[in-house]
């Protein structure tokens, strides 16, 4: 009897987007809204943030820690030499205007900006401040709201227009390939969602239609999260005029998205105290909370990014995996040779090793999984890759090529620092860094295969007998 096909639904939803973890979020909004500001207190730069319209040009791009708790714990537990968060990359992109489809306010070159990220934080102004201009004249943030919203779906229909009149020839008119006829097919489907004043974002594709929506990347493909720059005074009191207006647009245009309030005046004043002590002073003086963390983590999440952890004496490290990643892609994320000779994954959910309270509690109360090539990684797992040094290799290189170093103490990072030529007839030994994990497994390159053969080392000292 043939084997049975695995459930289609059991694999992980296709997304809309690009694949991968070097992934960016960029701010987007109206000139003079507080976008540089919020740009500068979250990553702690500095952009300039003046008061006139495009002060920003080239867009500021940095990293942000992302906060999380169980890294925190995990780093309180192990007390390592290295501590490695996970990062939420963040793009200050110019102010655009109405009419940025056009090419007005150097619209062409902003919009191209947000076309290389992949989910926008859009910062709309709900403050009133004489001194601070408003390019439109006047608060109104629906309106602003939907000069933007406008501004992206308009230069989608000018790019759809481009790559529909070719397609519609070789397959309206020519009649024939049946790719060209499927790509066509989603395209128009595309036109009527934009006619309609629609996102792509808000259509239903099923996997076939995503592989086409993935090949171009509409800007209206991309998630949103809507965040309200309020005054200090406004957001301390949670009251803003603004506020039920801005839920009622959002929830009509992009229903779902996601509405943060927050104080880009009040989160400059944090970002310029001396502690964390006095910052949580003065949050607890005027009964508030910084809105940062639950930007950012959302921010990471809008991205469909997850991580597992690794830990150690050695090391805690968070590696970036996007929803729906298997146990041996994620071993690639440490190297390439682990995804490859993949074995097992050895797991546990945070959550359980807190529980136990350590690795060996988790092996004791059956919480400590051996997982195969199918298993699908959990946001916060702790996981230990078994795998295969010689995958991959044949022949003389198999017998030289690789060796284990299994690491039982604090070993500093050497990347590239050790190499030992001990002439030019015997091996070279070349080690990269041996700080990511317990067990570690690295090449040794060896220029005259056969004339030596290479015996197991421990740590940094090589034994040699001639063959």
């Amino acid at each position: 009897m043939a084997p049975k096909k695995k459930d289609d639904a059991a694999k992980a939803p296709q997304l809309i987007g690009r694949m991968g973890t070097n992934l960016k979020i960029g701010i987007v909004g109206l000139p003079n809204v507080g976008k540089s500001t919020f740009f500068n207190v979250l990553t702690k730069s500095a952009a300039s943030a003046e008061n006139f319209p495009f002060c920003t040009i080239d867009p500021n791009e940095s990293r942000v820690p992302v906060p999380d708790k169980r890294w925190e714990y995990l780093v309180e537990h192990y007390q390592p030499d290295s501590k490695v968060p996970a990062y939420l990359s963040v793009v200050d992109i110019a102010g655009l205007v109405k009419g940025a489809h056009e090419g007005k306010g150097l619209g062409n070159a902003f919009l191209s900006n947000i076309s290389a990220c992949d989910a926008m934080f859009h910062v709309v102004r709900a403050f009133s401040e004489e001194d601070i201009v408003h390019v439109e004249g006047e608060v109104d943030p629906p309106r602003d709201l939907e000069i933007i919203h406008d501004e992206l779906r308009l230069k989608d229909i000018e790019y759809l227009k481009k790559h529909l009149e070719p397609l519609e020839r070789s397959v309206v008119r020519g009649g024939g390939d049946k790719k060209k006829k499927e790509e066509y097919d989603v395209l128009k489907k595309v036109e009527a969602l934009l006619d309609e004043k629609k996102w792509v974002r808000m259509g239903t594709w099923d996997a076939k239609e995503i592989e086409v929506l993935n090949q171009h990347l509409f800007l209206t493909s991309k998630p949103v999260i809507y965040l309200v720059n309020l005054s200090e005074k406004d957001y301390i009191r949670k009251k803003n005029k603004w506020l039920a207006k801005i839920k009622e647009w959002v929830d009509a245009n992009d229903p779902g998205a996601l509405l943060i309030p927050l104080s880009c005046a009040l989160e400059l004043k944090l970002s310029e105290m001396q502690s964390d002590e006095e910052r949580e002073a003065y949050l607890k003086e005027v009964g508030t909370t910084s809105a940062l963390e639950k930007i950012i983590v959302n921010g990471y999440k809008s991205l469909n990014l997850i991580y597992f952890f690794t830990s150690g004496k050695d090391e805690v490290k968070a590696w970036t995996v996007q929803v729906g990643a298997k146990a041996p892609q994620a071993a690639g994320r440490i190297h390439t040779d682990f995804e490859r000779g993949f074995i097992m994954a050895e797991v546990m959910a945070f959550q359980d090793f807190k529980e136990a309270g350590s690795e060996a509690g988790c092996k004791a109360s059956g919480k400590y999984k051996q997982k195969g090539r199918d298993y699908v990684v959990e946001d916060g797992d702790i996981i230990f890759f078994k795998f295969n040094a010689g995958a991959g290799l044949t022949g003389k290189k198999k017998l030289v090529a690789w060796n284990v170093l299994t690491i039982t103490a604090c070993v500093p990072d050497v990347r590239n620092a050790v190499r030992l030529d001990l002439s030019l007839r015997r091996p070279r030994l070349s080690m990269p860094s041996v700080s990511d994990a317990t067990v570690f497994q690295h090449r040794l390159h060896c220029n005259l295969s056969g004339q030596f053969r290479v015996l197991p080392i421990m740590y940094h000292t090589p034994l040699f007998t001639e063959s």
